[in-house]
């Protein structure tokens, strides 16, 4: 017994940290890409239907079934062996691992997103040269951009691109640079008003990131606070925030994966075990309140204070730094737009979950899609803005429709790394990366219950950290937890939100997540600047999360209250916090 527990516990550090190859067992499975071990994967060509594509099932004759109607490349069985020898191994892991390794090593994103693209398809395709580049560009990077929920996310921040630009010319952003100057006094001040604000706006980690990082720059540079430690705090109160708010585009995606239909209230008994969330908030605002920086992001910090650098050197997004020309724009011509952005993107988020078709407001938000209540609550409200300004006679036409190119040129950053993003998640997914990482889980669950719950949490942020989804590895661990334990027992609960809170800190450490990039575009930071500066403080913070939920674990495994952690976890946070501050206090 002792010899497998440690042999799980090896295997797992090793998957985080390294690569290798790794069998399981079989087992028998209606569905067979939930077999261990599969090398199986859905039919491409019927779509896992294993009806001919031709004649659809429905035709006496058919030359290319030969009457048969059944799909000719499955067999009617809808699933086909994998072409890749490399398919559920730990090599699925490398295409995600090369990209951030390359990135952080030459703090140049793009090259080293499009090299993991590359190795990715290399290894689908057996190093043959034609299939790589088929793979690459055809199931990759057209086939992301061909996906109807990416276009909605790019229409989104093409839109919030060009409303800050409106913002700007209008004046709105100078007229609320004036008045910040005159009613938040410090620094502290200043990034309070940040971490309000992203609180706020619980909605959607996108729309969060991004509104709060074009409403707030003005302020934070005003007072010489770096784009970097700006991007740390929109990051940490974008999908921290989210996934402990019931009304929100998380709590439907949690929803939607619990497999027994009460994903919602699984959420909701959650939220107090979701350790790195609520120590991230702590955290947060303890280094604030205490004046703390440490690592990367105390340099920024320096030249941002000493300097006037709130970039810390150069920066793609100097070139498209906002110019707030001195009008007679006012405050309203900046809070209006985004308090229309708020309600516009709230409603189109009901609407795409059904409520204005009868479905109650809690279901709606379960059911809603991000993606498409995004797209069409921003292109309401840009509308709206658009009259508004005209009727103030803010601007011209003509000026406004200038916008609509420069919003777009100073969103081009974000949509480049959100591509090859997407594109580097296609190659990862196209390997069989979640069956592998499914595969360890299932083998390593019994006899592990009582530090299950950590295990998850490392697991987690692995598998979050190389693929840079948060939602997809719920949709990974999530399911595995319910078919381990019943979700009446107090361990379920804790190793639910140990997969939700090891999803966010893997998403929040990742180079190559969504959240991430957008955090770095609303900040208008260096992304690699962003990822190194807030690299240091996630990692302590999932460091304080493991130990907390080791401790969760062990008093739920002997039916002793399992909350006592949370105290103890945020007791941890605060007597490190007061450490750095004397470690790092000035003379």
């Amino acid at each position: 017994m002792r010899k497998k527990r440690f042999r799980f516990i090896l295997i797992t550090v090793l998957m985080l940290i390294s690569l290798g190859i790794f069998t399981t067992d079989v087992h028998a499975s209606k569905d067979p890409t939930q077999e261990s071990g599969t090398k199986t994967i859905q039919c491409d060509a019927c779509d896992g239907s294993g009806v001919c594509m031709e004649c659809l099932g429905s035709k006496e004759s058919c030359d290319s079934c030969k009457n048969s109607r059944q799909c000719t490349t499955c067999q009617g069985s809808g699933y086909i062996a994998s072409p890749s020898k490399f398919y559920n191994t730990a090599w699925a892991l490398l295409p995600p691992l090369i990209a951030i390794g390359l990135a952080l090593l030459t703090k140049e994103v793009y090259s080293s997103l499009f090299i993991g693209i590359i190795v990715g398809g290399l290894l689908f395709a057996n190093f043959s040269l034609e299939g790589t580049l088929l793979h690459v560009f055809n199931d990759g990077i057209a086939n992301v951009l061909a996906d109807s929920y990416n276009v909605g996310i790019l229409v989104f921040l093409v839109i919030l691109g060009t409303m800050v630009c409106l913002m700007n010319k209008a004046g709105g952003s100078a007229a609320f640079g004036r008045w910040a100057k005159e009613h938040v006094k410090s620094r502290v001040g200043a990034q309070l008003a940040v971490i309000i604000l992203g609180c706020l706006i619980f909605i959607d980690d996108y729309f969060n990131c991004l509104t709060v990082g074009s409403v707030m720059r003005p302020l934070t540079d005003a007072h010489r606070i770096s784009r970097a430690k700006l991007a740390y705090i929109i990051d940490a109160t974008a999908a921290p925030i989210c996934i402990i708010a019931p009304i929100s585009s998380w709590a439907a995606a949690v929803a939607g994966f619990a497999e027994d239909g009460q994903g919602l209230s699984l959420f909701i008994q959650a939220i107090p075990y979701n350790f790195y969330a609520l120590l991230t908030i702590l955290m947060m605002v303890g280094l604030v309140l205490m004046k703390i920086d440490f690592g990367a992001m105390a340099k920024h910090e320096r030249n941002a204070i000493k300097n006037n650098d709130v970039f810390s050197g150069e920066s793609v997004y100097q070139q498209v730094e906002e110019r707030f020309e001195d009008t007679n724009g006012m405050v309203l011509d900046l809070i209006f737009p985004i308090l229309v952005l708020i309600v516009c993107c709230v409603i189109g988020m009901l609407y795409s979950g059904g409520f204005f078709r009868g479905v109650d407001f809690i279901t709606a938000f379960s059911n809603s899609d991000a993606s498409v209540g995004l797209m069409l609550g921003s292109a309401i409200a840009l509308l709206i803005t658009f009259l508004y300004y005209g009727l103030r006679k803010a601007m011209s036409f003509k000026e406004m429709m200038a916008c609509l190119p420069e919003g777009f040129k100073a969103m081009v950053p974000a949509i480049l790394i959100l591509t090859f993003a997407w594109s580097l998640k296609a190659m990862t997914d196209s390997l069989g990366a979640k069956y592998f990482v499914r595969d360890l889980v299932v083998s390593g669950a019994q006899g592990m219950q009582m530090l299950l719950p950590a295990l998850i949490f490392l697991i987690g942020c692995g598998l979050a950290f190389a693929t840079g989804t948060s939602w997809g590895t719920f949709g990974i661990l999530i399911p595995i937890v319910q078919s381990v334990f019943s979700m009446d027992q107090p361990l379920a609960i804790i190793c639910i939100s140990a997969c939700m809170a090891g999803a966010v800190c893997g998403d929040h450490c990742s180079p190559i997540s969504d959240t991430t990039i957008m955090a770095s575009a609303g900040a208008q930071c260096d992304h690699v600047s962003h990822v190194s500066t807030q690299l240091p403080y996630a990692l302590l913070c999932a460091g304080i999360s493991f130990v907390t939920y080791i401790l969760a674990g062990t008093l739920a495994y002997f039916d002793g209250p399992a909350i006592l952690a949370l105290p103890v976890g945020m007791s941890l946070m605060l007597g490190i916090l007061f450490y750095l501050k004397r470690r790092y206090a000035k003379p």
